[in-house]
């Protein structure tokens, strides 16, 4: 299995894992929709992690399978990881800093390597 193709996954995992944690904690607190909009309710900030998850996982899983099928070169597998790596480190500035309403490095990096990550693996995409 390559490095693309595992990557794919881990975002599934990812998505698919928080959708999860956002179900349990539904259950478990008995609030079945929304949510209370402090920054620092922990649904809030579940819900948060995975909207913004699935807003660019998918996208990014896309970009993953076409660069594996045209046999990518070694920047674009280590761009893939990065990429891959940056989401994990998005959910976890956001499930785990102190407020959403509060800068923190771990979101900061995320977000940063997402966008460029994104933008050069879909730029390689044109260029190819």
């Amino acid at each position: 299995m390559d490095i693309p193709v595992v990557c794919t996954a881990l975002l599934g995992l990812l998505l698919f894992g928080q959708g999860l944690h956002v179900s349990l904690m539904r259950q478990s607190t008995g609030v079945i929709i929304g949510h209370d909009r402090s920054p620092t309710d922990r649904m809030h900030r579940a819900v948060r992690a995975h909207a913004n998850t699935a807003e660019y996982a998918p996208f990014l899983a896309i970009l993953f399978l076409w660069h594996a099928a045209h046999q990518p070169a070694p920047w674009i597998v280590a761009t893939i990881v990065i990429a891959t790596v940056s989401r994990f480190t998005l959910v976890a500035g956001l499930l785990w800093g102190k407020s959403l309403d509060k800068p923190n490095p771990a979101r900061f990096l995320g977000a940063l390597l997402t966008y460029v990550c994104g933008l050069l693996l879909a730029a390689a995409v044109l260029v190819r």
